[in-house]
């Protein structure tokens, strides 16, 4: 609480450890001591003064005053003293909680968690101090102000003491405070001295927890060489203090007719004025010190119910239950059950819902909704989690995203198989209150939610569907609106547009007209999810005219005129599918009163003859997704009371369900792989004269909704010859047709080349991580790993330089069998670069693992990177050994993340600077994304010292399959090259990892940033090459893919470059899945291996990719390069070896594996080898015989020479200067010299020169 006083921080730490071991270790007392008790350990309050403290003040360095002080660190940052700073019993006024968020957050925990006993350890002397810490009179010292449970806080604070071998002498002996005693090594607070606003008062005036203040040593801050000691002391006492949180009386207060918990009841012990109060079941605990109680339980509306005499022993609690008889009878609930309409107390079903009998010819009469009236926000956040929880089996309640007000837009699943996309069953969904006041729609999904979950299993009809359909209902599109909006509103437009006062259903793009307007968080979302799932068939339910309204909204002219989409026919038979269900829409005359001439044939219309609607969200549908959508009108009157509900219901209960079953209308079916039968992936579906092709989904898995008709079918892919096929649609339902595509070069090739795709292995563990792959690839895969994932990380703060490096030490200390930490070299400021490395083997080279590399802050004003790369350390280093899935990823990839290149700039970058490019170079002034110039050899010696580390002990090392660089200043990525004219090989894939990161974020693939001066900004898909964006020289990722051969691409986090702190816990959770998607992805593509025949491994072989893109293998012959989903060719090329030529199948969700044996090379210099081998032997033996023949004859002459020879080595000296001027000029005068006969190399040679 006090930052200098740090010595519980460790003594805290300690003993978390020693509980969970104890219990993990089957300790008994440990044991007990856990399962009986919740225990909440919060090691420092003050983690602001802490950081300014210093290791071995005894004293306190001091400090204070407003806004700061003597960086002793006893006060928090803005200078206030923590423990003076509670609300007080004996205060003359409130205090300001504004400068102490410590005290504030303290305050809303205490009334959250219902804490019973609490301990607040403290240094400056050996003590156990208890409440009152404070008296009326505030004297300084000497006034024992007593509390009403003094007799506990007594029996509390010897607990602690008499197990402290110091503390229990009751002579602490501090320097300077020598003659101090304490009897029993306990002080009442207020006795020893004088605090005003203390927590431990506040604590027991009004939390109901019973706390005491520990006084653990004279230092305050001592060394840590002396900390074992310390837990020697206090380890015993920590341990019994706990303990004493089970004595007293415990038990429950219940209603004694219905035997549910009262709330709130008051517990009263005869002769103790401090009451305590009941939890949220009733339960309550009341620490007592032994001895015999009358105890008295109160609540209002019941009589009150005394115990008297009970026992309390030492030990655990005595149980004392409490039945209490309400003074007033309760209502029978069936006489206060809400019914819209008087009905028959006999029935459920409000009277006008039997006025026609149900359409359905089933003798089962299906259960009908009775929650009829207008649920406000909170009601319908209730209700949907209430039918989430009650129908677990056929639910999943999730959002989309946030309005405005951040308010989710939730969305209610409802299969047989909730949260999976069973492969051929098609996606529907319903979208209601897009206008905040258009409220009828909201009710009615509310209630057909309410309806599907009641009869699934017993009525028919629903029972197929929900089997048969994946229904997603989005009651509320605009909840910020609704709550705007007043009950009777027949034709305002209060609440119809969102908290930014823009129209929802004129934002989305549109193909006639430039939509102006920024897009909304409402909007954004809706996109996103749209994006998300393979929706097939939709309805946007609207109110104020009754009419099934269908594209196109608008035209090219602007003006009130048929807008015929491809699909015309199609969307015709949709509308008229609901509108004649529904009577009274079908008749076409629907508001006569406000619109006597309007009329539509059969209640539809085409949505551009009825008035122009450009920025719709129908034909945003229809042209940007597989998705067919369509907008009705349910009513004259956009908010209705609430009475007139049930009438809507019963209108449109058909309709609703009706259009739900168009969706199995048309064809459908599967496009797959003729070599291996996996479905393909957005393959496209074109039927001939209708010009509005589909994709298909993961699975090769389509739809296609068609009208009664014969129709001519094309499956095409890209790498795939294309099938057409002649289909003949019914009136009654789906009709299934699969295509089966071959490889469009299979035939060309057909025993030349071989195409190979991943092969069948006998290892369990690698089919096991091919299965992750596929599975983590799949829709929701990541989602399902989040959600599987421990503990909670969300970055909350930025962390300068230090914090970093702390942060970064700590990883490393407490996982250290997966991490490695390192620094690639310093800043110009001498600040440490740092590298962690996160392997299951760190530190080990594994060649055959793919290697991804995370970089930030190469522009220290965008720190956002950083603090998302931080979170995703600690997120896999968390979950390692808890999550399998994250588990494996980390057993089979090495992990190097890097979140400061640039910490100088980072630290004088300032927080909310979303412009401001303070920050952005280095200390010399220069950005470092403009210092990667290509020759790196040549300027070397000029480069900036970030740049050169990164180079040198990162980029250049070329074992990384990919890269990932964060900054910020936009919302999207970009792919090499960033310098203008380039042309860019493999571009395909560059692009293709950009967009995985893209997609899997809820909005940069909708490709608009909506950045300010920039909200018109359109980057389709939200991926883009970087020279076109912003073009320049000297980038990294154009550096890494030239010369580390390592594809990177740049991922810019958000609009601001440096957002408020409050942002970054919404970044992690938009950035998340697409930082761990690149996990993913970095094990697509090819990995190969390389050997000749004898089985030897082949390095340095040089793999050539579709003619362009070159990878080398690695040590141990393998190789791993990323490439985009298709067939590519691969060339394999190793001195004295034949070359290798094949392709390779690439697929979006799995890896694939070559295996490439070389043969010996059968031509040397273009000859046959046997042609070459034959003259080099007769060259060979020429040479020996020649060389036997000058030998001899120079035996002959050195005989003669011998004396001579003597004579030079002993004048060696003489000739040193001309030896070394030769030495310089050429090395072969040099070597001539017949007294250089002896050295074996020329390297030899130059050094005995010069020597």
């Amino acid at each position: 609480m006090h930052g200098d006083e740090p010595l519980a921080r460790p003594l805290l730490l300690r003993l978390a450890q020693e509980l969970v071991r104890g219990w993990a270790g089957g300790d008994e007392r440990l044991g007990r001591l856990l399962n009986t008790t919740d225990l909440y350990l919060l090691p420092s309050l003050n983690p602001d003064g802490f950081e300014r403290a210093r290791e071995g003040d005894c004293g306190g360095g001091g400090g204070g005053g407003e806004g700061g002080g003597e960086p002793g660190g006893r006060e928090n940052s803005r200078g206030r003293d923590l423990n003076r700073s509670f609300p007080d019993q004996f205060g003359s006024a409130q205090p300001d909680l504004e400068p102490v968020p410590e005290v504030r957050a303290l305050i809303a925990w205490m009334r959250r968690n219902k804490f019973l006993l609490s301990g607040n350890l403290h240094g400056g002397s050996v003590v156990a101090s208890y409440p009152y810490d404070d008296s009326p009179t505030h004297r300084p010292t000497g006034v024992y102000s007593k509390s009403a449970d003094d007799e506990v806080f007594k029996y509390l604070a010897k607990a602690y003491a008499s197990h402290h071998p110091i503390m229990r002498t009751g002579k602490p002996n501090c320097p300077g405070e020598e003659g101090e005693t304490f009897q029993d090594g306990i002080t009442n607070g207020a006795q020893w001295y004088d605090v005003e606003g203390g927590m431990q008062d506040y604590n027991y005036v009004w939390a109901n927890c019973f706390e005491i203040t520990l006084e653990l040593s004279c230092c305050k801050y001592p060394p840590t060489s002396e900390l074992q000691q310390e837990w020697e002391n206090n380890r015993e006492s920590l341990l019994t203090f706990i303990e004493k949180v089970h004595i007293g009386v415990k038990g429950y207060v219940r209603d004694a007719i219905t035997g549910a918990g009262l709330e709130n009841a008051t517990i009263v012990v005869a002769g103790i004025a401090h009451n305590i109060t009941a939890g949220k079941f009733g339960d309550y605990h009341r620490l007592l010190v032994p001895g015999t109680y009358n105890v008295t339980a109160v609540v209002m509306g019941y009589a009150p119910v005394t115990k008297e005499n009970i026992e309390v022993k030492e030990g655990d609690a005595t149980v004392v239950d409490f039945s209490l008889q309400p003074t007033v009878v309760a209502p029978d609930p069936n006489l206060t059950q809400f019914t819209a309409t008087p009905a028959p107390p006999s029935t459920l079903t409000p009277s006008v819902a039997q006025a026609e009998p149900p359409a359905t010819t089933s003798l089962h009469r299906a259960v009908q909704p009775v929650d009829f009236r207008h649920h406000h926000f909170s009601d319908m956040e209730i209700f949907l989690r209430r039918y989430a929880n009650e129908y677990p089996s056929i639910t999943r309640l999730y959002s989309v995203g946030k309005s405005v007000e951040l308010r989710e837009l939730y969305v209610m699943e409802i299969s047989d198989n909730p949260g999976v996309h069973e492969a051929g069953e098609p996606e529907f969904k319903y979208i209601g209150n897009m206008h905040g006041n258009e409220v009828v729609g909201r009710e009615l999904l509310l209630n057909l939610i309410e309806y599907l979950c009641k009869n699934f299993g017993t009525d028919p009809e629903v029972t197929d569907l929900v089997q048969s359909t994946r229904i997603h209902i989005m009651p509320s599109m605009n909840p910020d609106g609704y709550e705007k909006s007043q009950e009777g509103d027949r034709g305002g437009t209060v609440g119809r547009n969102n908290s930014n006062n823009y129209d929802l259903n004129r934002n989305f793009p549109d193909q006639f007209f430039q939509v102006t307007d920024p897009p909304q968080p409402e909007t954004l979302a809706v996109m996103s999810w749209l994006k998300t799932y393979p929706f097939v068939l939709s309805a946007n339910l609207h109110g104020g005219s009754l009419v099934v309204n269908y594209p196109f909204d608008d035209d090219e002219q602007g003006i009130a005129i048929y807008s015929k989409s491809p699909d015309d026919a199609v969307f015709q038979q949709l509308a008229l599918s609901y509108s004649k269900e529904n009577k009274k829409m079908y008749q076409g005359s629907p508001c006569k009163d406000l619109y006597p001439t309007e009329y539509f044939p059969h209640g539809i219309t085409n949505g551009a003859q009825w008035y122009n609607v450009p920025g719709g969200m129908q034909d945003w549908n229809y042209l940007n997704t597989n998705c067919f959508e369509v907008t009705i009108e349910l009513g004259c009157v956009k908010y209705p009371k609430a009475e007139e509900l049930p009438k809507y219901w019963e209108q449109n209960r058909r309709s609703l369900l009706q259009f739900i079953k168009q969706v199995h209308r048309g064809i459908w079916g599967f496009v797959l792989d003729a070599t291996d039968g996996r479905g393909i992936l957005n393959a496209t579906i074109s039927v001939a004269d209708i010009n509005h092709p589909v994709t298909t989904y993961k699975d090769g898995d389509y739809w296609r909704l068609l009208v009664q008709g014969t129709y001519k079918v094309t499956a095409s892919a890209r790498g795939y010859d294309p099938v057409t096929k002649t289909v003949e649609v019914d009136s009654k339902g789906g009709v299934q047709v699969n295509f089966t595509l071959s490889r469009t070069d299979a035939k060309v090739e057909e025993g030349k080349v071989p195409v190979l795709n991943t092969p069948d292995t006998s290892d369990p563990n690698e089919k096991e991580f091919e299965t992750l792959i596929k599975d983590l690839s799949a829709e929701n895969g990541l989602e399902r790993l989040l959600l599987a994932s421990s503990g909670k990380v969300s970055p909350y703060r930025y962390r300068p330089y230090k914090d970093l490096s702390e942060f970064l030490r700590g990883l490393y200390l407490n996982y250290p069998h997966i991490t490695n930490l390192t620094s690639l070299g310093q800043s110009v400021e001498f600040r440490q670069i740092w590298s962690l490395e996160i392997s299951n083997k760190p530190n080990h080279s594994e060649p055959e693992e793919p290697k991804i590399r995370f970089v930030a802050g190469i522009h220290g004003n965008a720190p956002v990177g950083t603090e998302l790369l931080l979170a995703l350390a600690e997120f896999l280093c968390m979950n390692y050994k808890k999550n399998s899935a994250v588990t494996k990823l980390i057993d089979r990839t090495r992990i190097v993340i890097v979140p400061s290149l640039n910490p100088d700039g980072r630290e004088i970058a300032q927080e909310r600077g979303c412009t401001s490019k303070l920050g952005h170079a280095n200390a010399h002034g220069r950005d470092l994304d403009t210092d990667f110039t290509s020759n790196y050899s040549r300027y070397s010696g000029t480069r900036e010292p970030e740049t050169k580390a990164i180079i040198e002990n990162l980029i250049l090392k070329q074992d990384f399959s990919l890269s990932v660089a964060l900054d910020g200043g936009s919302l999207l990525v970009t792919y090499p090259f960033d310098k203008p004219a380039q042309t860019v090989e493999n571009k395909e894939t560059l692009k293709h990892l950009a967009s995985v990161y893209a997609n899997n974020h809820p909005l940069m693939h909708l490709g608009q940033p909506g950045c300010p001066n920039k909200s018109d900004e359109n980057i389709p898909g939200g991926v883009i090459r970087g020279s076109e964006w912003h073009s320049h020289l000297g980038s990294m990722k154009d550096f890494s893919v030239t010369f580390g051969h390592c594809p990177e691409i740049t991922v810019y986090t958000s609009c601001c470059y440096f957002p408020s702190a409050g942002q970054l816990p919404g970044l992690w959770a938009d950035h998340r899945k697409s930082l761990l998607s690149m996990l993913v992805e970095v094990h697509k593509g090819v990995h190969g291996f390389v050997q000749d025949k004898s089985g030897k491994a082949i390095s340095k072989a040089t793999i050539v990719l579709n003619e362009g893109l070159r990878v080398y293998t690695k040590e141990g012959g393998y190789f791993h390069v990323l490439l985009a989903p298709g067939l590519h060719n691969i060339n394999a090329i190793a001195d004295g070896y034949q070359q290798k030529h094949m392709k390779v199948l690439v697929r979006h969700d799995a890896p694939s594996s070559v295996f490439i044996v070389f043969d010996m090379e059968n031509r040397i210099f273009g000859l046959p080898r046997e042609l070459v081998v034959t003259v080099a032997g007769a060259s060979m033996s020429a040479l020996v015989l020649t060389a036997c023949i000058i030998w001899c004859v120079c035996s002959i002459k050195s005989n003669r020479h011998k004396d001579g020879f003597h004579r030079l080595r002993q004048h060696h000296d003489d000739y040193e200067d001309e030896i070394r001027m030769m030495s310089t000029g050429s090395k072969k005068s040099l070597l001539s010299h017949e007294f250089q006969d002896e050295t074996d190399t020329e390297e030899e040679t130059l050094y005995s020169s010069k020597h």
